[in-house]
């Protein structure tokens, strides 16, 4: 094994190279601060890059899927018949504009609202698995740091609404406190029954639980975990302010609602955040519910078997099949939520929009009992079955034993590994 390889992590890897090209001490405190300022930028790079991309797109898909309702034909001049540069033309023009503070806002307040609500955005994916060991920051509890991290972007728009010295904005922000508080308290029970069933925060732990055939997604676990599902996506929905619960930017009633006073670059920062969290909700979605980076029909496993052992004598713990099957699994987890931001593209041109009370009626007298009805029903579920059948599922092995016997595996794997590397 090639010394200079053996690292198992990025911040380790690049204190080896630079010692190793520099013959300065590998655990030298100067060397090991580089490293971990290089691997910090590194992950930072990535993950603005996937912050920053994904909006594009969608702002690209938003505007064709509402030609196509509405029998238009959407972008079809900048980059081709297509469009695909109208929404970096659009960027540009907008970083080109005038830069306006009202006279009645608060300046400092005004100013520092549309970057708050973007780092609260920015911030979820730090926690946000792309794949199988693909993640900024490995937390235990990444599910309760990614439903709190993007609940905070709600206080950026309500001191933008608050700082603009308008009673539009004012209205706005006022709303979309009110729902985006309310909504968060169904996410969070529907986002519950699959960690219960999982037993666990992690999201790692959780979307190694689905691996296999897609009948191990917690999707199909049982009805009621089917029906959380759908409750958690519509309050999802809700949370990210997409039509029909936009009340916080009524055009109809508010002029723009909290980001009337907006203009140029800080406007377009405020939707740069809510298409991220449409693709941070949808991600989390997708790994709670429908198999995370799994495609569910064991390609991913071909991929890793294929390449099994490859790579093992350059790398210590590093297979190409692992990562090649890490690459394909995060094109699987990336297309699932694009997916599920197209459905909420769809509904938002589809459905007319609520009236603000309705859209709080629906949250405190439907979505809350339900979520809470779903979450004891899920909880009772296997406790029925045992006491029907003595096993607390209906066919198949135990959720239990199927992770158990993963962890075994993968604890194989990773023996044969390292005894290549060797």
């Amino acid at each position: 094994m090639h010394g200079l390889f053996a690292a198992l992590t990025l911040e380790d890897f690049i204190a080896r190279t630079i010692s190793s090209l520099t013959k300065i001490p590998a655990d030298s405190d100067t060397l090991l601060l580089i490293a971990f300022l290089a691997a910090a930028f590194t992950h930072a790079g990535l993950l603005l890059g996937l912050f920053g991309g994904l909006p594009v797109f969608y702002i690209w898909l938003e505007r064709k899927v509402a030609g196509r309702i509405q029998d238009r034909l959407g972008p079809t001049r900048v980059g081709g018949s297509f469009g695909w540069l109208q929404t970096i033309a659009d960027g540009i023009k907008l970083i080109q504009k005038e830069d306006l503070v009202p006279k009645d806002a608060d300046a400092l307040v005004f100013r520092m609202a549309p970057y708050l609500a973007t780092i609260a955005s920015f911030a979820a994916f730090m926690v946000l698995p792309i794949s199988d060991g693909w993640i900024a920051v490995t937390a235990e509890c990444g599910a309760f740091l990614i439903l709190a991290l993007m609940s905070l972007e709600v206080l950026g728009i309500i001191l933008a609404g608050y700082s603009s010295g308008s009673k539009w904005a004012l209205f706005g922000a006022m709303r979309e406190a009110a729902q985006m508080v309310s909504y968060e308290i169904p996410m969070a029970i529907c986002a519950l029954i699959p960690l219960m069933i999982a037993g666990s925060l992690n999201f790692q732990v959780i979307g190694r639980m689905q691996s296999g055939g897609f009948w191990n997604w917690f999707i199909l676990h049982d009805p009621f975990t089917f029906l959380a599902f759908f409750c958690y996506f519509t309050v999802a929905t809700a949370s990210v302010k997409r039509a029909p619960f936009d009340l916080a930017e009524a055009e109809s009633e508010l002029v723009a609602g909290f980001h009337t006073e907006y203009s140029g670059f800080r406007w377009s920062i405020f939707f740069l955040a809510e298409y991220s969290s449409m693709f941070a909700v949808s991600a989390v979605a997708a790994i709670l519910f429908l198999g995370g980076w799994h495609d569910g029909l064991g390609i991913d496993s071909v991929i890793d078997s294929l390449f099994r052992g490859t790579g093992t004598g350059i790398i210590e713990g590093f297979s190409l099949g692992s990562y090649v099957a890490n690459v394909f699994g995060a094109v699987v987890l990336i297309t699932k939520a694009c997916l599920l931001v197209f459905v909420q593209i769809w509904v938002r041109w589809t459905l007319p929009r609520l009236r603000i009370d309705q859209v709080m009626t629906t949250c405190l007298k439907y979505l809350v009992p339900i979520s809470c009805f779903l979450f004891l029903a899920a909880v009772l579920w296997p406790l029925t079955l045992v006491t029907m059948f003595s096993r607390p599922v209906i066919a198949g092995p135990a959720l239990g034993e199927r992770a158990l016997s993963q962890q075994k595996g993968s604890s194989i794997d990773a023996s044969e590994r390292l005894g290549a590397a060797r």
